[in-house]
């Protein structure tokens, strides 16, 4: 789509950018929003619908391939299948043990299921930007927002999910009274700056959480917009900017599944630390 006035382009770029919204609006009721306006009215319990049914679907999908492959896995030749997924395994296993240095049998089934699961959102970057809301515009559905991560909705959650693992195995590995000390007396050990201490450590774990998402998010969000962008531009300029942004983005999601599953067996790694 070529933008013919400042008015259309901006249009095209809000909507591709919107969410499906469904929610309890002020005056039409439980609904779907049919602007950002309509979305923003439904308040904060409002649902991404698209957002949760692409997220659900790629957790299928990551359940469905490696189900398969361990359905078709032989001692002798492997297939393809079968050869990326030992190819992942093995990857993530070396992460864990260099990374993690407690004894939890969670930690690698977790780091694999966060890097599968975000590669494969991610990875629907890919598809061109106006595939999906084009298809689902025939069907009556006004907004599709394919990519996941590019919705901080998304990569909040999963970071709290993350967060409270971090708080549960801190206090299980080192009581409640450990992790207090580890809190008021790091990094100084005196009990004078405790207020000090609190603050540094309390800020910094709160900070986790937030840094995770936010990181994601703001790549992703960003990369999406580029690909809006070029689809503003006239045919030709499109095949010789989209193409190349396509592949470097190949390496931006494998990149940025990998950082986030990184930090998180690097944080859980400290939550079952004894200092």
């Amino acid at each position: 789509m070529a933008a013919g006035s400042e008015v259309t382009a901006t249009y095209y770029i809000q909507h591709h950018l919107q969410n499906l919204t469904f929610g309890r609006h002020p005056e039409n009721g439980w609904s779907f929003a049919h602007s950002s306006t309509e979305a923003q009215e439904m308040g904060f319990w409002a649902i991404h619908v698209d957002t949760m049914g692409w997220s659900i679907a790629m957790g299928l999908l990551f359940i469905w391939l490696f189900r398969k492959a361990g359905k078709m896995a032989t001692t002798g030749v492997p297939g393809g299948l079968q050869n990326a997924v030992e190819m992942v395994i093995e990857f993530i296993e070396g992460l864990v043990r260099s990374a993690f240095h407690g004894k939890n049998p969670i930690i690698a089934p977790l780091a694999l299921t966060l890097f599968v699961w975000i590669l494969l959102m991610n990875t629907l970057k890919i598809i061109p930007v106006d595939y999906f809301p084009e298809l689902f515009a025939r069907l009556g559905v006004e907004y599709m927002k394919i990519v996941p991560t590019t919705d901080p909705n998304a990569t909040l959650g999963m970071a709290l999910g993350v967060f409270i693992l971090i708080i549960y195995y801190s206090l299980k590995v080192k009581g409640a009274s450990g992790f207090a000390k580890e809190l008021s007396l790091t990094p100084f050990n005196h009990w004078l700056l405790i207020p000090f201490n609190l603050l540094l450590e309390v800020i910094g774990l709160l900070v986790k959480p937030f840094s995770l998402a936010m990181r994601l998010f703001g790549n992703m969000f960003a990369g999406e917009v580029i690909f809006i962008l070029i689809a503003l531009l006239p045919f030709w300029a499109i095949w010789v900017l989209d193409v190349p942004w396509a592949i470097f983005h190949i390496l931006v999601v494998t990149l940025q599944a990998f950082i986030f599953t990184v930090l998180t067996i690097v944080y859980l790694s400290a939550a079952h630390e004894h200092h």
